[in-house]
């Protein structure tokens, strides 16, 4: 007997070639985004498990850093964690972010990509978000996936791998 979920398990991230799942999600600015907002953009989808945290705070400068560099390549980054709207907007303000930060509460999207999974700290299991990034390409298609992000350096690996896309 077939489930619903049958080829897509918490465990499974979605894999370069496989057309990007698609979402609407809520944005630091209260506005509604979608994926096929960005047709025919590559498009930076990063999962990051919390809003003003030392390794998402790194991470979340590091993109806004790089963002003339990613506007040349045609780039667009989206973060998403399961914080809501209001801790977005702190968070954002904060750290004068330059790109969208997408609620994701119930983490339905984190699970559509695989980026929510059992983490294991100190022996103590529980589910969260690993930090994953989704790089996908003009025509919705994943063309690259980090699964287990080291910050230092990451929105460097990004921007080369976007120039592969072209």
């Amino acid at each position: 007997m077939k489930s619903e979920n049958e080829g897509i398990s918490m465990s499974d991230f979605v894999e370069p070639g496989q057309k990007a799942p698609a979402f609407n999600l809520s944005a630091d600015d209260g506005s509604k985004v979608k994926l096929s907002d960005f047709t025919g953009k590559p498009v930076v989808l990063y999962f990051y498990p919390k809003d003003d945290t030392p390794g998402c705070t790194r991470e979340a400068c590091a993109f806004r850093d790089a963002k003339a560099a990613l506007k040349k390549a045609g780039a667009v980054v989206l973060g998403v964690s399961p914080d809501d709207v209001a801790s977005h907007t702190k968070f954002r303000d904060k750290y004068k972010l330059n790109f969208p930060l997408l609620a994701d509460p119930d983490h339905k999207v984190a699970e559509k990509y695989g980026a929510w999974r059992e983490k294991n700290m100190y022996g103590k299991k529980s589910m969260g978000i690993q930090r994953s990034t989704f790089l996908i390409d003009p025509a919705g298609k994943i063309a690259r996936v980090w699964k287990r992000v080291q910050v230092d350096g990451h929105d460097e690996k990004v921007l080369e791998a976007i120039k592969q896309i072209d």
